[in-house]
């Protein structure tokens, strides 16, 4: 892979306003210089790169082992004066929802991003960041933020569509009828919103530590911002809880409805079956080979026998009609 196919964007920052692109070359010097810093948006780089942005930065080599392995889980890691931030990002890609990460090392005057998987291009981030000098002074805390925001915001549209979805699942689960194919819409649904509550719960706790424990990154000024994308990410986990819980309970639901209706069908076979036994046993007892059985010499033995068995039948009806098994 070329060098420029895995470097997005690499921009200096002085006192919230852009310098313009540097080489990789060049950051060393660069971030030397005072209230500068170095935004670097890096795609899937390679090992050999990776050194090198090391060495532009230095980097602490854990983190690069871990920034060059796209299965992190998420996390924040402080290493010596800079940070190292996992998060999981999520794209919405022909009907299904993919999962990528962004890999972001922080410290006082750069910020890098190295995105692995299903992201969005941050360059729009980019654009609106600058269009804010008055924050993006306070130096790559601002970036971040807008970085992490910008990942949140998407787990949020997430959330809408799997919202929509829910919705045309409930309709299809509240019915009598045992449907296989929506049982398994709903277990897909459902771990689609695990994988995504577990991609946004762990930005509470990222958030809550550079609020609390990295003034050096994010200044007093930037805490409020901080703390908006702390609640959104919240919000998002509360919405996929619920929304699994629904779905548990629409499943359930389903389940119950369905045993309902077979316990119907059960109550009626079981009604007629002891309709059906009045003649079964009469008629079974005069089919015994006795020579003894008394009315069978008499004229009207037949037709009282089989009046007895109907209206015996239509008496057992009637009580378990009006029982409702039937």
């Amino acid at each position: 892979m070329e060098t420029q196919t895995m470097v997005v964007n690499s921009v200096a920052y002085k006192a919230g306003k852009r310098l313009g692109d540097i080489t990789i070359e060049d950051i060393s010097e660069v971030v030397k210089e005072p209230d500068t810093f170095v935004w670097l948006g890096l795609w899937q780089p390679e090992d050999a790169f990776m050194r090198k942005i090391q060495q532009e930065f230095g980097l602490h080599d854990l983190a690069i082992e871990d920034a060059l392995c796209a299965h992190q889980r998420p996390k924040i890691e402080t290493y010596g004066d800079s940070l190292f931030i996992v998060v999981k990002t999520v794209q919405w890609v022909d009907d299904d929802v993919e999962y990528g990460e962004t890999h972001c090392f922080v410290g006082k005057n750069f910020l890098i991003t190295v995105r692995h998987g299903a992201s969005s291009s941050y360059a729009p981030i980019r654009a609106k960041a600058e269009e804010n000098p008055k924050l993006l002074c306070h130096g790559p805390g601002f970036a971040l933020y807008s970085v992490l925001d910008f990942i949140v915001d998407n787990y949020r549209l997430i959330v809408g569509k799997f919202e929509a979805m829910i919705e045309d699942i409930e309709s299809n689960m509240f019915k009598s009828e045992f449907d296989e194919t929506a049982i398994e819409n709903v277990y897909s649904l459902r771990r689609h919103l695990l994988g995504l509550r577990n991609a946004a719960l762990p930005m509470d706790e990222i958030c809550n530590q550079l609020i609390h424990l990295h003034d050096d990154v994010i200044p007093k000024e930037l805490r409020a911002y901080v703390r908006d994308v702390q609640d959104h990410a919240r919000q998002v986990a509360n919405s996929l809880d619920d929304m699994r819980e629904m779905l548990t309970n629409a499943m359930h639901v389903n389940l119950a409805l369905v045993t309902v209706k077979q316990n119907e069908v059960v109550k009626r076979l079981a009604g007629w079956g002891a309709i059906l036994a009045i003649p079964t046993v009469i008629f079974s007892l005069y089919g015994m080979n006795f020579s003894d059985m008394p009315e069978l010499k008499f004229p009207w033995a037949y037709h009282a026998t089989l009046g007895l068995t109907i209206v015996g039948c239509i008496f057992l009806y009637r009580k378990l009609k009006h029982s409702g098994w039937l």
